[in-house]
Order: structure tokens, then sequence, then C-alpha cells
């Protein structure tokens, strides 16, 4: 592939493996990038900044999640719980549904948590958790135009429970927004039957559309991550506490996303990572022995319609920390929007 021609997506031959390997990654950083802001901004900064996320992630996906699943026209509360389970499930989530009648409907999110996985789950204060339920959870019934629809916390894993878990329940009366979310310790979902949860279509969700939605899945809480710490944070600071975070998650996570991809160096590594994303990319060797390996575009940033240059800084650092814990002598240098030399330690 020659420098002047377009850019290519969607590369093919790759396994769900690799679309695994590039959701991971994002998911690392995703999870990484909360922990910093709670560590260098504090709780309510990043409460407000999860409470954003979900509530755009809700407005940008819910309806048209809905309608891609089939489950439009259903009563609310069993939209709502079947919308959670489902897209849940698609993303590689555990989860568990219990329907109670056409007016109540369980979720529960057992232990490990995807979204705080491994001992993240440490560091996470309940109000943080908290703020992603009235962020989405507290709000489906606004955006299902049910005003009665409410969702009942029954249990916290950050708390020490046994996995996140609550029912939807669509009450007699309109509700304040007060009242869309609340917490009643005392009661339990009731026991999990797979074999009575909904399923995906079959004909509409082969395997490989599952992976390549599981990997979407992950990237897609990236972007709306960037935006909105921008939005709240600022340029400077969310480039600082985005870009720390993706440095730590390069370095963590590069040899495994690298075995998983399997690549056995560097270059090789960032060339099936962009692939894995839905992207291409090609090497040139240069005399002086670095190479310049230029991406077709980035999947994840190319979907911000107003990208500011210090989100590209952010992601960057996520092949910075790579590199570093790869080769710590080694040098990277940005040639190109999406385009690096090379040069060896």
């Amino acid at each position: 592939m020659g420098r002047g021609d377009p850019p290519r997506r969607g590369a093919r031959g790759l396994t769900a493996a690799a679309w695994d390997a590039a959701g991971e990654w994002y998911h690392a950083w995703f999870t990484g990038a909360v922990l910093a802001c709670v560590t260098q901004r504090g709780e309510a900064d990043a409460a407000a900044l999860l409470f954003r996320v979900f509530r755009r992630q809700q407005a940008e996906t819910f309806l048209p999640g809905l309608r891609k699943l089939g489950l439009e026209g259903l009563p609310p509360a069993i939209a709502a719980a079947r919308y959670h389970y489902l897209s849940n499930f698609i993303g590689g989530v555990g989860v568990e549904y219990v329907e109670d009648g056409p007016r109540k409907a369980w979720i529960r999110y057992p232990p490990p948590r995807w979204i705080w996985s491994g001992t993240a789950i440490c560091g996470i204060p309940r109000a943080v958790n908290e703020a992603m339920l009235r962020g989405w959870h507290a709000n489906n019934g606004v955006m299902l135009g049910c005003p009665r629809l409410a969702f009942v916390c029954t249990g916290q894993t950050v708390a020490g429970d046994p996995g996140l878990e609550g029912y939807f329940i669509e009450e007699a009366r309109d509700l304040d927004e007060s009242e869309r979310l609340r917490f009643s310790a005392a009661e339990s979902m009731p026991r999990f039957d797979a074999a009575a949860a909904p399923r995906l279509p079959a004909a509409d969700w082969p395997a490989e559309r599952v992976a390549r939605a599981k990997r979407n899945y992950a990237m897609t809480y990236c972007r709306t991550l960037l935006q909105e710490a921008f939005a709240l944070l600022g340029a400077a600071e969310a480039r600082a506490v985005l870009g720390h975070a993706a440095r730590l998650v390069g370095m963590q996570h590069v040899r495994a996303t690298a075995a998983a991809l399997g690549a056995a160096g560097f270059v090789a590594f960032v060339v099936a990572l962009a692939r894995a994303e839905g992207d291409d990319a090609e090497v040139v060797a240069q005399p002086d022995g670095s190479v310049i390996v230029t991406r077709w575009g980035c999947a994840l940033l190319d979907g911000i319609a107003d990208a500011e240059p210090a989100m590209t800084d952010a992601w960057e650092c996520l092949l910075a920390g790579a590199l570093a814990a790869w080769d710590r002598f080694a040098r990277l240098e940005r040639v190109a929007p999406y385009g690096w030399r090379v040069t060896p330690g």
C-alpha cells in the first residue's frame, strides 16, 4: 500500500482473538483512566465524569440498541432490563436477568465486574459506582417516554455485595427525578436461570458480528470517556490524567496484548493492533535503521467529530507506554497524525 492510497478499514483475516485483544486493550485504558481520575482529581470529579460518560453513552446508543436487539414495543421495565442483559452479554460482561411480571425485571452483574476488572475494584468509591447508575439506569424511563419507570439498586459489588444488582419497575404514578434511582439493601434478586433468559436472534447476530461488537463495546466507552473528560476537566488536565493512565496501561498490557495478537515485535504489535481496531497500517524501513509506521486512520478518534489534538496526545500515550516497556532505550516520534518513527535503542 502506498502513501497516496486511501485509508482502508476492516482488514481481512482477523480472528475473534484479535478483536478480543483490541477490546481488552481499551477496556484496560477505560478502567485505568477512571482510577487515575479518582486518585488525581478526587471522588467528586470521578463521579461527575462517570455520570457524564454513561448519560452520553445512553443518549447515543440506547434507543438505536433497542431497535437492533428487537426490543421495541415491550413494556418499559422489560425493554430496559432486556437491553442491559443483551447489550452487556454482547460486550462480554457477566450479566443475569430475571423477569418478575410485565412491570418488573431484574438484572445482576456478578463478580468479577467487567468495568472494574481485577483488583481495580478496590479503588472505586461507592459514589463513583453510583454515578454510573444515575447516568444511565435512572434515566431509562425518560428515554422510553415512561416517567413511571425507576431502577431500584439492591446491591453493589464495590460495597462488598456479591454483585451489582437491582430491578426496573414501572410504578403507578409519574416519578420525580430523585425517585428514579432508589436503594433497597433488604431485597435480593431471585436465582438466575440461563435457560429462561432472553437470547440474541442467531440469524441477526452471527459469531463474527458478536466478536466485533464486543471490541466496539470497549472502544466506544473510551471514545465517550475522552469527549466527556475534555468537556469536564479541560484539554490540558484531561490530557494529563488520561495520558498518564494510558502510559501505565500500555506498559502493563503490551506483552499480553502482543501475544494475543500474535505479534513478535513492537512494530508488528502496532500494525496488528491497528488492524484489530478496524484500521490498517504500513511499515517503511528508513536508512538510519528506524522504521516509520503509518496507520490509515484511527477508529477510536475518527469517531469524534471535533477531536482535539490533545486527545491524540492522550491516546498516543498507550503506544509510548507500550514501547517503554518493550524497549526502554527505543524512541517513538510522531511524524504524521497517526504515524510514528520507531528508533531502536
